[in-house]
Order: structure tokens, then C-alpha cells, then sequence
């Protein structure tokens, strides 16, 4: 195969050009077990199959809802190659998002990973008219299993699937990805083959892999961002290790010595944070040490040209030091790619300085997903940026009032922009006019080696993502708060944090009234904030109402506040909506001891 056009090619031209005998592995059962690139290829046959004997047509709706496992590989390509639509769902979401999200897409079959998904997916059931089966890897009681779905393929017509195969087009849509809307209902992003496709081979150069190397996966399959990375992994005949859970990262890592990974920030944070803390029990000249390779590392500076005695220093740090936190990711790791948020330009520096280069990607779900990455080479990298944008996306500024010089909405065109929003278009012309996808974050261009990189300064519209890679809609959040009787007004915060919090002004009047109700003497506004009868009452509320959100949108932490937001105040515009901005620098200690 000289060339690969639709997604399940790139696992045939693995086989072609570097079959593997570790493609994928997982752990199971305290053992990593390995599967073949012909294992891979042959299972998903038989699932494509099996597929086709259940009776679905091209273009009909399957969905996945499981974290990543070597099943989810296999049910992605098999359903491809078999003409159909893969719709991968979080397995955190909320029951609400299942309903609409399956009955948006009208899924025929689920396929999920264990009890707990099978009792969520079946308890929707009923309400979802096309939903015909659910099956589960793993072995359930009253559900169909992975084996029993396989079994259907035995025997089927390899003819008719290989004719299936040869009839997908590239411009054909191949997922459909639902991301989070600001009125509360996920919008479902459709990708063609070709969307995808193109974004794989614009990113391949710029990653150090090759099929000598591996890799560790934790970052969830159906978020476009690992998907396509994983399909650059197959192309190039990476063997990928799946982590068990996110708890257990820091021992994969040192079991499977991957080469490379992506993450989100908030790992990272994790990591340096474990640093600093490694200092606390050291003393005399081993914390002297500790805290002067630390403060290297804090500035370290890719474009000086280091003298003689930095040299030295750096070669002392890089052995006594750098070498051990090499060793707590593993060992061989070349390199780190971030995406999803932000990364803090320390993070980047202190990693690269360690000998771990640390480069970002921006992007996002409509954009299939990569709009920029850094490339893996030292002189290629520049601390706060997300990267350069990559071959054959065009990127345009479009520069409105309230921007500085120089900044504006990141607008992209390129093969890599969606298809359209399913069943939205009215949401597919508001987010692409003419040909160009409107990002909704504000940037600005860097010039560097003749390369154009982009640096995010803002978002254009409300919605932000925390720090782990997960947007969060404030205005869906703080409707569905502001239900209980008892809350007034309501910022909800979190903007590249590692979780979502919340300033409230409560109805005074109506919790002086449950005050009296309750027990709780009168107080004046400021104490009765602080009162712990009172907050205990807001915590049971708004934990109430988290249970409609998915796990990361809740609201972790809140603060109450005495006063009232008006608009002489400054913090509300004369239709009484919520400066944003206004409050949150007026709060700023406030949202930072949330964090504290």
C-alpha cells in the first residue's frame, strides 16, 4: 500500500511497511498482553462482519462509550471499513447527554467497556427509540458480550465486506464527535475520512516516532485529539501502551519506558507540583542543589548561548537531578505533545531544560483536530506558544474592537475543517463562513525560523476549558444553579484550572427565611456567609444540581459573597448580565484562595 486515503488504511499499511508484534497492549490482570498487527486486522474483519450480519447499512450510527482499550481500536475501523459512522461518547457524561446524544445520532448499537456503562447505557434504553443492543468487553451478566458480537462474523461474506471496503470515499463521514454547546445541548461535529486523514499526515513529520519507539495512551479515545494521534502512532508502526486508569500513570510509565506521550497541562502541573514537593525533606547542600537546578530549569532560555561555568553547572544539574526526573516519567522519553488548554510557558521550560521536550498543540474537535504544533527540535520551539501551523491550513486574524494590535479571532481553512454540525446548519453557517472555520479564541502570530506559530491570548466567547482539557459552558452551569432558591447571582470560574468553581451572591432574603426556619440566629450579611450551618445547606444544593452535569463541569468550590453585583457597581451591564471580566479582576485574590 503506497498510500492510505480512508482511516482503516493506516492499520493495513502498518502491516505493509512494520507489523508489530506489541501494535497494542493493555494490562490485564496485573500482565500486559500484546496484540499483533495481524490479531488487529483479523478481529476486525471478523467485527466488520459481524457488524453486517446484525443488518446495519452504510452510513448507520454505532456508538462507543468506553475508555481506551484495544476493543475500542478495533470497533472504530471495523465500523469504517464496514461503511459505517462511528460516534464515540465520553463515558463520564451526564444521563441527559446520553439521551440526547443517542437520539440525536439515532445509535443502533453500543458498544461499551464494563457493568457500570452497561447499566447506564441500558437504563436510557427506552428512550431511545433505535437503539437495538448494547454490547460490552467486558463479561457482564444480562448483556450481550464482545465474544458473542464476534461470533456473528464467523462464516460471513468477506466478498461483500471487500466490496463495501473498495466503495468508501474519502469525503465520506466517518465520525461523528459531540462536543459541549453553550445552550446546553452537545453539538455533533461531523469528520470525513479526508478531514482526518489530512491532519495525520501534516502532523507526522513533526513527531519524533518511528517504529522502534513506544508510546503510552491515557488520554480518552473519543476526544479527537488522541484519536488522531493514535492513527499516527499506527502509521508509523508505534506499539501503543495503554494506561490502566489515570491513577496509575506514574507506574505504566515506568513499566512500559514509553518514548512519548501527549497529555494535558494538568498532568504536568502534577508532575512539577511533586517535584517541589521532593525538595521538602532534603537538607543542606542536597536541598542547596535541588533548589538551584530548579531555579535553572525556571529560566532556562532556548536561544541563549550558555558559557563555560552555566555549561558545567547544567552537566551537574542534568546528572544528579534532571536525570532522576527523567527517570520518574520512565526514563526514554524524548518528548511530551500537549493539547486540549493551556499549557503554563514554565511547565514547557522546566521539562525542556530536563532534557524532555515539551512542545504544544492548538486545535480543536471542528478542526479534525491540529491547527498548530511545535515541532520536536530544540530550535523549533518557542515557550508560549502553541506551535506552528502546520501544512496546508491557512490561518486568518480577524481583528475586532476590544482586541490589541495585532490580536484577533483565529480563523482556519484547510482540509481539516469539518464537515458541517449534524443536523445544525444553522450552527455549520455561524461557525464557517466562507470556507473558514471561525475558532472562537483570540491570537496572535509569531514569526520564527521562517514559520508562522500562534499564540492564544483570549477566548472570544464565554466558554473555557479547564486545565485537564474539558470545556466548560459557565452560562449552562450557573442557569442550572441559580434554581436553587437560595442563589441570587453566580460567576462560575475555572479558566485553564484543574476544576470548576464558583462565586455566588446569595438571595439574602430567602435564606434569612431559612435561617429562621432552621435555627440559624440572624446575622448580618458578612457573617452569615461564613456561618457553617449555612454553607453545609449550599454545599447539599449545588451537589444536587451537579448530578446533571458530567464530572468535570461540577462545581468544586465556591466562595459566598456579602454584596450584591449592580450595575453602579461596575459588574452588571444595564440588561443586568454579568461582566465577566469585571468581576473576576475584582475577585482575583477571592478566585485564587479557591485554588489555594
Amino acid at each position: 500500500m503506497k498510500d492510505f486515503t480512508r482511516l482503516f488504511d493506516v492499520i493495513y499499511y502498518q502491516n505493509e511497511k512494520y507489523p508489530q508484534t506489541d501494535a497494542i497492549s493493555r494490562k490485564i490482570d496485573g500482565e500486559w498482553k500484546h496484540y499483533s498487527t495481524k490479531q488487529i486486522i483479523d478481529t476486525m474483519t471478523q467485527a466488520s462482519l459481524a457488524l453486517l450480519k446484525l443488518g446495519l447499512k452504510k452510513d448507520d450510527k454505532i456508538a462507543i462509550v468506553s475508555p481506551s482499550r484495544q476493543e475500542w481500536n478495533i470497533i472504530d475501523m471495523a465500523s469504517l471499513q464496514a461503511g459505517l459512522v462511528n460516534v464515540p461518547v465520553y463515558p463520564t457524561i451526564s444521563e441527559s447527554e446520553y439521551n440526547f446524544i443517542f437520539n440525536d445520532a439515532e445509535i443502533k448499537y453500543a458498544f461499551v467497556s464494563d457493568a457500570g456503562l452497561v447499566k447506564k447505557i441500558k437504563s436510557i434504553q427506552p428512550n431511545v427509540p433505535s437503539l437495538i443492543d448494547v454490547f460490552s468487553f467486558d463479561q457482564v451478566d444480562g448483556c450481550k458480550s464482545f465474544d458473542d458480537f464476534l461470533a456473528l462474523g464467523e462464516g460471513g461474506d468477506v466478498a461483500a465486506l471487500e466490496a463495501i471496503k473498495a466503495s468508501v470515499q474519502p469525503s465520506e463521514l466517518a465520525t461523528i464527535i459531540y462536543t459541549s454547546g453553550t445552550t446546553g445541548n452537545p453539538k455533533g461535529v461531523m469528520l470525513s475520512h479526508d478531514n482526518v486523514i489530512s491532519n495525520i499526515k501534516a502532523v507526522n513529520p513533526m513527531l519524533p516516532l518511528d517504529s522502534e519507539k513506544r508510546v503510552l495512551s491515557f488520554l480518552p479515545l473519543c476526544h479527537i485529539f488522541e484519536r488522531t494521534v493514535c492513527f499516527v502512532y499506527i502509521l508509523n508502526g508505534v506499539s501503543i501502551y495503554y494506561a490502566e486508569s489515570m491513577e496509575t500513570i506514574a507506574e505504566n510509565l515506568k513499566e512500559v519506558k514509553p518514548h512519548f506521550f501527549t497529555s494535558v497541562p494538568r498532568l504536568l502541573e502534577k508532575v512539577y507540583m511533586k517535584l517541589e514537593a521532593a525538595s521538602i525533606n532534603l537538607e543542606g547542600f542536597k536541598k542547596k542543589l535541588y533548589f538551584a537546578a530548579m531555579e535553572f530549569a525556571n529560566n532556562y532560555d532556548l536561544t541563549k548561548n550558555y558559557g563555560l561555568l552555566d555549561s558545567l553547572k547544567y552537566k551537574l544539574y542534568d546528572k544528579l537531578i534532571y536525570t532522576k526526573w527523567r527517570d520518574a516519567l520512565g526514563g526514554n522519553v524524548l518528548g511530551i505533545c500537549t493539547g486540549a488548554a493551556k499549557l503554563n510557558p514554565k511547565l514547557a521550560r522546566v521539562f525542556t531544560a530536563a532534557g524532555i521536550l515539551v512542545a504544544e498543540g492548538y486545535g480543536q474537535t471542528e478542526s479534525s483536530p491540529v491547527i498548530s504544533v511545535t515541532p520536536f527540535e530544540k530550535d523549533m520551539i518557542v515557550f508560549g506558544t502553541v506551535g506552528a501551523i502546520i501544512d496546508g491550513v491557512d490561518v486568518h486574524l480577524d481583528h475586532r474592537e476590544g482586541m490589541k494590535e495585532g490580536e484577533g479571532e483565529i480563523l482556519c481553512k484547510g482540509p481539516n475543517v469539518m464537515m458541517g454540525y449534524y443536523k445544525r446548519p444553522d450552527l455549520t453557517a455561524e461557525t464557517i463562513v466562507d470556507g473558514w472555520l471561525k475558532t472562537g479564541d483570540v491570537g496572535t502570530i509569531v514569526i520564527h525560523k521562517g514559520k508562522k506559530y500562534l499564540k492564544i491570548t483570549d477566548r472570544v466567547k464565554e466558554i473555557f476549558k479547564t486545565s485537564g482539557g474539558k470545556y466548560i459552558a459557565p452560562l449552562s452551569l450557573e442557569s442550572k444553579m441559580k434554581e436553587i432558591p437560595y442563589i441570587e447571582q453566580m460567576l462560575v470560574v475555572g479558566e485553564s484550572r484543574n476544576y470548576v468553581s464558583a462565586l455566588i451572591v446569595p438571595n439574602f432574603v430567602n435564606l434569612k427565611d431559612w435561617c429562621v426556619s432552621n435555627g440559624v440566629k440572624s446575622l448580618s450579611n458578612k457573617d452569615l456567609v461564613n456561618d457553617p450551618a449555612v454553607r453545609k445547606m449550599f454545599q447539599e444544593k449545588i451537589d444536587e444540581k451537579n448530578k446533571h452535569f458530567g464530572q468535570w463541569e461540577t462545581i468544586k468550590r465556591f466562595e459566598l459573597l456579602p454584596d450584591e453585583w449592580t450595575i453602579d457597581g461596575g459588574e452588571l451591564t444595564p440588561t443586568l448580565k454579568v461582566k465577566r471580566k469585571i468581576v473576576t479582576e475584582k475577585y482575583q485574590a477571592l478566585i485564587e484562595k479557591l485554588y489555594s
